[in-house]
């Protein structure tokens, strides 16, 4: 078993590889997460909702209130069990709980500290201004699965193309064939899904820690401005990543 645990102390998102996995059953997974979907869906809404009512409390006393947190950090964490097992990971063939608590003998979790402090007034929209490369590349990624359908004819052809690449590419191509999950791109897979739902995190005010430009990115980059809009509180002790 290979297990990756999170370095990064405010959002940690937990992962371990849960072999054996079956060499078809991703081929359905898509079916079977239906009621996933749909309970997913309603529960986007409640925390866009959520995060509304939290604004003006955050905005005017630089605390996230402890009821609303619990709400919408929960969601996250039942998306990110969704993801891993379905087409975010694939790695795991337990069904993901239907919960917005945590669950910590399921392979795939996600813990926030709620933060004691918030930037408050002008300051909250400003401190978010330091998160819009990331935005950028999120926006970026959105924009082109958008202009596959602008071009209208191709975007079939297109889909289809981009389709069987990612097939062929992804760990269900390593599964059906040999029955094992290619280690490389476990690591690769939950090293991205960690910095979008740290991203995600900071936009939507659950935490003030800001992820690196990079998913699993090391040491520091020089510069004052960098260093102005990248600045991050002290870390605690983190855990080891382990891989067996």
């Amino acid at each position: 078993m290979s297990s990756i645990a999170a370095d990064y102390q405010p959002v940690r998102v937990e992962a371990e590889l849960d072999e054996p996995l079956s060499r078809w059953l991703w081929a359905v997974k898509w079916l079977l997460l239906v009621p996933h979907h749909i309970m997913l869906t309603a529960l986007g809404i409640g925390f866009l909702l959520a995060t509304a009512l939290a604004f003006p409390v955050i905005f005017f006393t630089g605390r996230y209130p402890r009821l609303l947190f619990g709400f919408t950090s929960g969601v996250l964490r039942w998306a990110w069990r969704v993801a891993y097992y379905s087409y975010g990971a694939l790695a795991t063939d337990r069904y993901p709980p239907f919960t917005l608590r945590a669950v910590p003998d399921y392979p795939a979790r996600l813990y926030i500290d709620r933060p004691e402090h918030l930037p408050r007034g002008p300051g909250l929209l400003l401190s978010r201004l330091r998160a819009f490369p990331e935005l950028l590349i999120l926006v970026l990624v959105g924009l082109a699965f958008r202009l596959v359908w602008w071009i209208g004819g191709l975007s079939a052809i297109l889909t289809l193309v981009a389709l069987m690449i990612l097939i062929f590419s992804s760990p269900a191509a390593t599964l059906l064939w040999t029955g094992h999950y290619p280690r490389r791109q476990f690591r690769s897979l939950l090293a991205f899904d960690r910095w979008v739902i740290q991203v995600l995190a900071y936009l939507f005010f659950l935490t003030d820690a800001l992820p690196p430009l990079r998913p699993e990115r090391t040491g520091r980059r020089t510069g004052r401005l960098w260093n102005r809009f990248h600045r991050r509180p002290p870390r605690r002790h983190t855990p080891v990543v382990s891989a067996r």
